[in-house]
């Protein structure tokens, strides 16, 4: 091996390195992310949850809430709980009086059914907003479509007072068929005047 071929692969080597290692700010070890292919998922310690499905269960919840079949069987089971722990042996009674685990299970559903039903008002409110704009938007499209049609009538109209009608044409043909009988009559007249005048000068003559 010559050393001009050494010098000249060692050469090559070097510009390889060169190209092949970045410089400046780029030089760091981080691996660029590539456009071509999604992100991996983060990790998070907050449990993710779809507010859709969540607010389409707090409505769920919040209608039954509203019903009288939750009336009808949440006094149904106050009822029993009260005769249970009144009626049944001390043994198996797990809320005596004055009930203060019943007073617990009530004002513990009644905490969380606040704020369901307030959930389920937000989205009945923006429902509700969306319906007012969407009806605004066809009440406007309505309104400017009125505008155009009425224009277009009075338009039509406007035309149609230039047309000839069918009782404006027939007055004009009687007038025409009127003058008409005038010159016939006029021009029949006129040949027995001028024969009148003519025997009057040869008796003159």
């Amino acid at each position: 091996m010559t050393p001009e071929r050494d010098g000249g692969g060692r050469e090559a080597v070097r510009e390889v390195l060169r190209e092949r290692s970045p410089a400046g700010a780029t030089a760091t070890g981080r691996p660029r992310p590539r456009l071509d292919q999604p992100r991996a998922p983060r990790r998070r310690l907050v449990p993710e949850w779809d507010p859709e499905a969540f607010g389409r269960l707090s409505e769920r919840i919040a209608r039954f809430l509203g019903t009288g079949r939750f009336i009808v069987w949440m006094t149904v089971v106050i009822i029993l709980w009260v005769v249970w722990n009144v009626s049944a042996p001390r043994d198996l009674r797990f809320d005596q009086y004055p009930f203060i685990f019943l007073t617990l299970m009530l004002s513990l559903q009644a905490s969380y059914a606040a704020p369901l039903i307030l959930l389920a008002q937000n989205r009945q409110d923006d429902r509700d907003r969306v319906n007012l704009e969407q009806d605004r938007k066809q009440n406007e499209r309505s309104i400017a479509d009125t505008e155009y049609l009425t224009r277009e009538i009075a338009a039509l109209r406007m035309g149609l007072g230039e047309v000839a009608t069918r009782d404006w044409i027939r007055s004009e043909l009687q007038d025409l068929t009127k003058e008409l009988e005038d010159r016939r009559r006029s021009d029949g007249r006129l040949p027995v005047a001028a024969e009148r005048s003519g025997t009057r000068e040869a008796d003159d003559r």
